[in-house]
């Protein structure tokens, strides 16, 4: 058997390829959009990829099935529960897929969403106890799926809750304690709130570890798995109803488009919503007027689906060497309105002098001395709110990022803001979007919560 995890770091997300070696046969489960990587793997080992499954219908990124399919002539396979626009192949509970030896076996657990499947991983047909069953976003390695995300409609939370329970205490937790745990996200992922860094683990461990997998009735599962949910980026929506759709494809083998400083300019003038994907320092030294600040070193997909649009027209700038990186990544997410990027920026930037602004940030000590003033700023904690749980900047208003594009409003316009996050990250997007709204004095508090705390501020809850 050959089992191979990919893992993206910036989507905490894992996929996998699983095939017999003797066979040649292979199937991909949860693929992401960009598949040269699984495709390349394929021809290295001398594989057909036959098939490709998907768990569910994903949230937090756009799956790669379609482009796997028109790539392999692949089967594209689902829990028997789910409706698309496109031909599948309905998995129903029990169902076992042959590759040679190696066989899968259909396990559904609903829950997280109502069509939802884990798959069973058997290295020999024979075999009684499973090498491994990925999980899908059903049960991560410390925490299962949240069951309020509504990707599926008509169905209500408490529901889907219900059949999470089930699927969690009842078969997942019914498999021996040396099966292999691969779930489809790890640490970081909105697709729930306790997830570990480890990339797998075992039933047994799980059982002992994971708060959602100890005993416990229907009631009490429901109150500890839907209790601090951090709020879901605002493209969740989008994806998921997206990959129930016959979409276009994604060209994985065709290079965005490099614009001169006039093109840009032309697009911008248009209306094309300005990404740039530098250091938060870089940026503030000096960048386009009511461009948003999405740093590529960090959650650049997920962030960037939390305060653009998916309609929106996009223009980049970024590092020379990472433009193309910063147009797949927001591909990943389904955010193909990329028009280009800004060629050589360290040399376009200054020719459009005119239109470049400075960023205010801050720093802890500074900020203090502010709050002292007659008129002191507005402190935005931008923070989860499982974070501002352990402590808060006395006075802070508290929008968590995901929640922030919709509740600008709340944000006085008349009053100069200080945006903080944990470290700057986050901090640096939510200020470069209130200055794009129309706020007109905005800084962000460098190094985040941690730098206040350094300051021996004072605390509160």
């Amino acid at each position: 058997m050959l089992f191979t995890q990919y893992y993206l770091d910036c989507l905490s997300q894992a996929s996998y390829l699983i095939a017999d070696e003797t066979t040649g046969q292979a199937v991909l489960v949860d693929p992401r959009r960009d598949i040269g990587e699984y495709l390349a793997d394929a021809r290295t080992h001398g594989l057909t990829i036959a098939g490709v499954i998907n768990t569910h219908f994903h949230a937090d990124f756009l799956a790669g099935h379609l482009e796997v399919a028109a790539a392999t002539g692949a089967w594209i396979g689902y829990g028997r529960r789910a409706e698309t626009e496109y031909p599948i192949r309905h998995l129903t509970d029990g169902e076992r897929i042959s590759l040679g030896d190696v066989t899968l076996q259909i396990l559904e657990t609903p829950g997280h969403t109502p069509e939802s499947i884990s798959v069973l991983v058997f290295e020999h047909t024979a075999d009684t106890v499973p090498y491994g069953v990925l999980t899908g976003d059903a049960l991560f390695i410390g925490d299962v799926g949240r069951p309020d995300l509504l990707a599926s409609a008509g169905v209500t939370a408490d529901e889907l809750g219900r059949m999470l329970h089930d699927s969690v205490q009842r078969k997942l937790m019914s498999l021996p304690d040396e099966v292999r745990v691969f779930p489809a996200h790890g640490a970081g992922s909105a697709c729930g709130k306790n997830l570990s860094t480890d990339r797998q683990s075992t039933i047994g461990e799980q059982r002992r570890t994971n708060y959602a997998c100890a005993p416990m009735d229907v009631e009490q599962f429901l109150a500890l798995v839907t209790a601090g949910q951090p709020a879901a980026p605002g493209y969740f929506a989008f994806d998921a109803a997206l990959n129930r759709q016959a979409r276009d494809l994604l060209d994985h083998t065709a290079a965005p488009q490099a614009l001169t400083v006039t093109d840009f300019t032309a697009a911008r003038t248009a209306g094309a919503i300005v990404i740039d994907a530098r250091d938060p320092h870089d940026y503030a030294a000096g960048h386009l007027h009511g461009a948003l600040n999405i740093p590529a070193d960090g959650r650049f997909a997920e962030t960037a689906g939390t305060v653009a649009q998916p309609a929106d027209q996009l223009l980049v700038v970024a590092e020379p060497d990472r433009a193309e990186e910063i147009v797949i990544r927001l591909a990943r997410i389904g955010f193909d309105q990329v028009l280009g990027y800004l060629h050589e920026p360290e040399t376009a930037l200054p020719q459009m002098e005119a239109d470049l602004t400075r960023a205010s940030r801050i720093t802890a000590a500074d900020l203090r001395t502010a709050l002292d003033h007659a008129q002191p700023p507005v402190i935005l904690d931008v923070r989860t709110a499982g974070e501002r749980e352990q402590g808060a900047i006395a006075g802070s208003a508290h929008i968590p990022l995901a929640e922030l594009p919709h509740r600008l409003a709340e944000i006085p316009a008349d009053r100069p803001v200080v945006v903080h996050c944990a470290g700057g990250y986050r901090s640096s997007v939510a200020a470069s979007l209130l200055r794009a709204t129309g706020h007109p004095d905005v800084s962000d508090l460098l190094g985040g919560y941690a730098a206040w705390q350094l300051t021996k501020a004072p605390a509160t809850v």
